[in-house]
């Protein structure tokens, strides 16, 4: 597909008309387009200015921009602007209480129906949620196809137009050019299939990841936070030596430096995370040691070594097992899954030797 170049120089992958009708779905309109927005997103997080990006613009039934010059679209409609036809086409669904309301709104917009008819000819992307589909399958060009739907809309979908079968088993269906969605949650995999059909696999894949829930990740991140806020209400010992972990997750780690933060002894400091917590100070050490990898693996390209070393360990080998102990995933694996970072955008690691370097330089100067 050729490239579309927009004044502001960035590269449309994928310009898509977003048709709004009085009886369209707005809100479900405007869903759609956060989520390309976050496409949008992503792309810059990896590549920066020159990433490929994907182009939106609200029209009227005729296919004419709608002349949005103030309120709250606005910024909607200015964040995918483009200039050319469209290579894609959205038809949210249809604010209608029953299918021949459906129908009756149908009739009303030929001059769509007959553009959609000829964008199909073109190849273009028809993409649809539920009773969006009628606008779509009243051109006639997608008999034979299947077409995701609610199952409210079966039964009428079904009398309307027998030629086209239904995907009862799935909320998302793509054949062909026709990307169908019955129910919004099934948005999330259109915008997915879109971006990888524009952007690449990779963004396809971060996009996923950012929109899909993910447990394992979830579980992650709460147990990170559980980690960091223990209410020292709760247990002042472990508030006082967990804020001394943080602090120090670069350096070396000793029981004895730990239990004079929290000001008791080290058999009582024990005692305390094992009471409390169920396991040892050092096992919550490597906890928070991990959630910091795992932050630097999403948002730099530092080497491995580099990222050990500012988590405190002067081992790669004994980080990698570590952390995959904690993650399931080595470090490697992890930064291809989840990393959101452009290779050029790179964010210096400093470790602590060189911040002590620094400060030394600075206290020099000061002096002089």
């Amino acid at each position: 597909m050729a490239i579309r170049k927009a004044k502001n120089a960035m590269s449309i992958h994928l310009a898509i008309d977003i048709p709004v009708l009085p009886e369209t779905a707005l809100g479900h309109a405007l869903q759609f387009v956060e989520l390309l927005r976050t496409a949008n997103l992503l792309a810059g997080l990896r590549h920066g200015a020159q990433a490929p990006r994907i182009g939106w613009r609200l029209t009227d039934a005729q296919g004419q921009p709608l002349p949005i010059t103030d309120g709250p679209l606005l910024p909607c409609a200015r964040a995918g602007s483009f200039e050319g036809p469209a290579t894609a086409l959205f038809i949210a669904p249809l604010h209608c209480p029953d299918i021949p309301a459906v129908r009756l709104a149908v009739d009303q917009y030929p001059a769509l129906v007959r553009r959609l008819g000829m964008a199909v000819d073109q190849g273009l992307r028809i993409c649809t949620q539920g009773s969006g589909a009628w606008l779509a399958a009243r051109s006639g060009r997608l008999d034979g196809r299947r077409v995701a739907l609610p199952w409210y809309y079966i039964g009428g979908f079904g009398h309307d137009f027998p030629a086209i079968s239904i995907a009862t088993e799935q909320d998302f269906h793509e054949d062909g050019p026709w990307l169908s969605t019955a129910l919004t949650a099934g948005m999330v995999d259109m915008a997915v299939a879109l971006t990888q059909q524009a952007m690449g696999s990779e963004l396809g894949l971060a996009l996923h990841a950012v929109l899909r829930p993910d447990p394992e990740r979830g579980r992650a991140a709460l147990e990170a936070l559980q980690a960091r806020h223990i209410p020292s209400t709760r247990d002042s010992t472990l508030a006082r030596a967990i804020a001394w972990m943080e602090q120090h997750l670069d350096q070396p780690y000793e029981l004895g430096a730990v239990a004079v933060a929290a000001s008791v002894s080290p058999r009582t400091l024990l005692r305390h995370f094992r009471e409390e917590l169920g396991h040892s100070p050092l096992d919550h050490l490597h906890g928070l040691r991990c959630a910091r990898a795992r932050v630097l693996l999403e948002i730099t390209l530092e080497s491995i070594p580099t990222i050990a070393q500012a988590c405190g360990y002067a081992d790669p080998a004994a980080f990698r097992r570590i952390f995959a102990r904690h993650t399931g995933l080595s470090p490697t694996a992890y930064r291809q899954r989840h990393t959101l970072r452009a290779p050029r955008r790179r964010w210096r690691v400093e470790t602590a030797p060189r911040a002590e370097a620094v400060l030394e330089a600075l206290r020099s100067a000061a002096k002089k």
